[in-house]
This record gives structure tokens, sequence and C-alpha cells, in this order.
């Protein structure tokens, strides 16, 4: 009778051990999911403040057709500088008649009115700021009058307080002149050191 009890206890003992052996497997962690693929980077973007869409600064000696738009290199003053955009709209001949408030110093002259929009183009402070085009001869040479003023149809602009951010505009008309018989070839600007020898014009 021992020798069976001992047999039965050590056949239920090899079942323990067996069971043990093959549940030990199934306890094993599972094996963390595979991580998810990083994002792409993020495309890089205009630096704040950059103006989007803003054509290249026009070079010296640039030359354009009345209603063409310029980016310009531009300075006011000792303090104020930046880039704007200028667009001729409009160069127009007056009459003498115009002139009547300058009296017997506008004898002989025909007013010139250059219409243009100013646009901010670089973002910087130029609150307060004027621009201004001189008109020239067909031969690109100054018309030999000097005049400076308004008259009640052409009213000169300058910039508000609020001409400080990107794509601020304002309109304005320049008062230039030439002599009785002589003849408007166009519009130059020249409101930066780069220009003054080779100005951006606008031809007529």
């Amino acid at each position: 009778m021992k020798f069976e009890r001992y047999a039965m206890l050590a056949a239920s003992f090899a079942a323990l051990t067996l069971l043990s052996a093959c549940g030990g497997g199934g306890d094993e962690p599972a094996a963390p999911p595979p991580a998810p693929p990083a994002p792409p980077a993020a495309e890089a973007s205009a630096p704040a403040g950059a103006p989007a869409g803003s054509a290249e600064v026009a070079a010296p000696g640039t030359e354009l057709k009345v209603g063409e738009r310029a980016v310009v290199a531009f300075k006011y003053g000792k303090d104020k500088s930046g880039t704007i955009a200028v667009t001729v709209n409009a160069i127009e001949l007056g009459s003498n008649a115009d002139l009547a408030s300058y009296g017997d110093k506008a004898k002989g002259m025909i007013p010139v009115y250059i219409r243009s929009t100013v646009e901010n183009v670089g973002g910087t402070d130029l609150a307060y700021s004027s621009m201004r085009l001189r008109a020239v001869g067909p031969d690109g040479r100054g018309t030999g009058v000097v005049i400076t003023g308004d008259t009640p149809q052409c009213k000169s602009e300058t910039a508000k307080k609020d001409f400080t951010t990107v794509g601020a505009k304002y309109e304005t008309c320049e008062l230039q002149a030439i002599r009785e018989g002589g003849e408007v070839g166009g519009a130059t600007y020249t409101d930066s050191d780069e220009y003054k020898d080779a100005p951006v014009t606008w031809k007529k």
C-alpha cells in the first residue's frame, strides 16, 4: 500500500512540474508595439514680417510704363528707411489757368500731374513720410521748371501714422511743370541714394 501511495505522489508531482513548465512561457510580457513614425518636419516658413509675394527691388536705371509697379529702396530724412512699392497711375497735363494762385511766377508754365499709389512693402515705420516723383522730358532730362505746392486738381499727400505695416497704402499727386510748347516724357524716382544717378523711370 505504501508503495502505491508513493507512486501516486510521484505521479502527481511530475504532473505539477509539467504544468508549471508549460505555463511559464505564457507569463512573459508582450513586446511593446512599434513606435509610430515621426511626423514629417514642418516646412520652413517666411520670417515674421517678411513681405509675402513682394517683387524684387528695382535696380537703378529701371524703366517702366505708366501703370506698372516698382518695388524700390526708400529713405526719408535721417532715421526713416525701408522698402516701398510705387505705381505711377497717370501723368496728366493741366492748363496754365490751374496755376492762377502762383501769379506771374507761373507765366508760360503748364502743370504736370503725376498721380501715384505708394505701398509699404518692407513693414518698417514710415509714418508721416512722403515720396517725390519728378517729371522729365522725352530725353529723360529735367523739364527745366521748378515748382512746389498743390493745385485744386493735384493734392500732395503724406503717409499717415499707420504707414508702418506691410500692405499699408496711400495715394498722392505730385505737381510738376513744363514750359508752354514743351513735352513731358515720363516721371522719375530718386528717393534713395542708389537711384540718385540712375533713377527708376516711368515712361508715358
